[in-house]
């Protein structure tokens, strides 16, 4: 990747996403002190719903959609070795979603959009909050339009070759990015949008919920797909060895793609509007998707096999000591597939019926969705970063040891908060509320995990400040005529094989896609329309 305008590109992408984390962890300690009721003072429900609605909606949205897109544009560039298609719609779609966020931050910071990050009416924000939403979602959507262009241009022009992984993931990516925002873009602009703008007086909460489930579980893997192409195609080689199967890491990424879409009702399971058996089908896509999960597990812990061996590991488990701890990748993947054991396990939970409706809507569930997220996924975030920024601002990475330092902390700060999370929900503690405002002695038990939780959210937020201040002094750097770093992908272990064409294309696929997502969420939709339904009014700033 040479083309300076490329890396100023991505970039560029890439402070927006890390400002919006930076902000996002200082609220993130805020909200477990001000939960835990040990500092009266902060007690605010206004304040304390404000801060979590911008909270979820920095880390969920603005960092994960900027990332991935500063991360598409250099994986394209670098894998292909040709450069993007049309960097002026990039740039488009790169301001287009900055004012969006702008846009939507001015009511979240007055408070006058405290619904979560979530898309629930009828609580309802200010419309400058889904206006700025939607300015977002279209600007990623250039970003989209840019890799599916360029990846088909690439095709055309090395005909019968292999695309290469990074790009096919990145592909498969925009692909499910463009199904799965659909969802809440129909929501927001038929329903949430007209309805804040009072241009209509009831909504039906029913089928926003409906629309919403579209997307709610598929966003979760745009979010992963980025940290998966990390293991695959970055991990083996920062290891000092091989991608042990390119033909599973893409069938992987199919997997993820085709059946990450038609799942979302595990969400909806207590909720009335949809049946037993559409609900059933949904739940057992859920587990169809742990698959590509697994399949991920063992390639990538295969590949760090055949690196530790490659260095001289001998007997079943010597070669993990002979991996190079001190890689901040190798590092990170570890950390981040020992989280994604146990968060998987809790998606399990979600995913069953019977267990769903022990922990549904209680403190378990924001514990997984960080363990998971904020865990598995964010420390790749760093991981990423750590290994691009140097090569696209062209100097050395400002402190090595502060960034092995800084993922240990991330990954104990995680445990440390996601535990006794986890732990609260069994006990009963609810989700989305600011207070406890009742005393027994089940509420007493909860102090003790509230207060570790508190640690664990001040190591979280000092490993943040340790991430960005490491960032900001290798831009500071003075640029090095010595350092001549590029991004390197991993080999395969055995000789490449001619690639089927279902492993090299996506329109089969998104074919598939269309077919299941016409039989799990037609008739859910088209219900809403044949039936007399009553509408709600807005309750919200």
């Amino acid at each position: 990747m040479n083309d300076a305008a490329e890396k100023k590109l991505a970039l560029s992408h890439f402070w927006v996403a890390f400002a919006a984390f930076i902000l996002a962890c200082f609220m993130g300690e805020y909200q477990v002190l001000e939960r835990s009721g040990f500092i009266p003072a902060l007690d605010s429900a206004p304040v304390y719903f404000a801060s979590v609605s911008t909270h979820g909606v920095l880390m969920a949205f603005v960092l994960t959609t900027f990332f991935i897109m500063g991360f598409g544009y250099t994986v394209a560039a670098a894998s292909l070795k040709q450069p993007v298609w049309n960097k002026p719609l990039a740039w488009l779609g790169f301001w287009v979603a900055l004012v969006g966020v702008v846009l939507a931050a001015i009511p979240l910071l007055a408070g006058k959009a405290s619904v979560l990050y979530t898309f629930y009416p009828p609580i309802v924000a200010h419309a400058a909050f889904y206006i700025g939403a939607t300015l977002l979602v279209v600007g990623s959507w250039a970003w989209c339009a840019i890799m599916l262009m360029t990846f088909n241009q690439w095709k055309k022009t090395n005909p019968g070759q292999a695309v290469p992984l990074a790009m096919f993931a990145t592909a498969m990516n925009a692909l499910l990015w463009l199904w799965t925002s659909a969802g809440v873009a129909l929501e927001v602009l038929f329903q949430l949008i007209p309805f804040s703008l009072g241009w209509i007086d009831t909504i039906d909460p029913g089928l926003a919920r409906t629309l919403f489930a579209w997307t709610l579980h598929p966003i979760v893997y745009f979010w992963l797909i980025p940290a998966y192409t990390a293991f695959y195609v970055f991990v083996p080689k920062q290891a000092g060895g091989f991608l042990f199967s390119d033909e599973m890491a893409r069938i992987a990424f199919i997997v993820l793609a085709v059946f990450a879409l038609p799942i979302g009702f595990h969400h909806l399971y207590m909720d009335p509007e949809q049946a037993q058996g559409w609900k059933l089908l949904h739940g057992i896509g859920t587990f169809v998707v742990a698959l590509p999960t697994l399949v991920t597990g063992f390639t990538v812990i295969a590949s760090l096999e055949i690196a530790g061996r490659l260095r001289g590991g001998k007997g079943l488990f010597g070669w993990i000591l002979t991996l190079p701890w001190d890689n901040t990748m190798v590092l990170s993947v570890i950390l981040s597939l020992l989280m994604l054991i146990f968060g998987g396990f809790g998606g399990i939970v979600n995913a069953s019926y019977a267990m769903n409706a022990m922990i549904h809507n209680t403190a378990w569930v924001p514990g997984h969705f960080h363990l998971i997220f904020g865990g598995t996924t964010i420390i790749m975030y760093f991981a990423i970063a750590y290994y691009l920024w140097p090569i696209l601002a062209g100097k050395p990475l400002f402190s090595k040891p502060m960034a092995l330092t800084q993922l240990w902390l991330w990954f104990i700060g995680m445990v440390i908060l996601t535990t006794p999370w986890h732990i609260l929900g069994l006990l009963g503690q609810p989700r989305r509320i600011s207070s406890v405002v009742y005393n027994n002695l089940l509420t007493l038990a909860w102090k003790p995990y509230e207060l570790a939780m508190i640690f664990g959210g001040l190591v979280l937020l000092g490993s943040a400040c340790l991430f960005i201040y490491n960032l900001v002094k290798t831009q500071l750097n003075p640029v090095s005529e010595d350092f001549a770093e590029t991004i390197e992908f991993a080999g395969t272990h055995h000789a490449p094989a001619p690639m089927p064409e279902y492993l090299n294309s996506l329109g089969l696929w998104n074919k598939v896609i269309a077919v299941l997502m016409a039989i799990s969420f037609g008739f859910p939709i088209l219900q809403f329309f044949f039936m007399k339904t009553f509408g709600s009014s807005a309750w919200g700033y």
